[in-house]
């Protein structure tokens, strides 16, 4: 069983930057393919970014590209999500999820972490 920890959120101004991270314990980390999704107040879940098992390949959702990096190091365990220039409308909770297929489809994802908030202010 995996176990999932977020971390890094918190108040940011438009414009401004914050990374994210989230740690992996209760399996070789190697091995997941790696999520990270957001829900905004009275929102449905929105899929952001994942990254591959090796960390090769990257997919984001069309509103991030160019401002958000996903990475991650299988030395640490850890997933990280970059988030630059951002803006009022990526204010939401942010969620890391495991899964054993790449995809950007919630429902591939079985593990999720509890959650980090983030706001921007305008």
């Amino acid at each position: 069983q995996v176990q999932l920890v977020e971390s890094g959120g918190g108040l940011v101004q438009t414009g401004g930057s914050l990374r994210l991270s989230c740690a992996a314990s209760g399996r070789t980390f190697s091995t997941l393919v790696m999520g990270w999704f957001r829900q905004a107040p009275e929102k449905e879940r929105e899929f952001v970014a994942a990254i591959s098992r090796t960390g090769v390949a990257t997919n984001y959702v069309d509103s991030v590209k160019g401002r958000f990096i996903i990475s991650r190091d299988n030395a640490k365990n850890t997933v990280y999500l970059q988030m630059n220039s951002l803006k009022p409308e990526d204010t939401a909770v942010y969620y890391c999820a495991t899964g054993e297929y790449y995809s950007s489809s919630s429902a591939e994802y079985k593990t999720w972490g509890q959650g980090t908030q983030v706001t921007v202010s305008s």
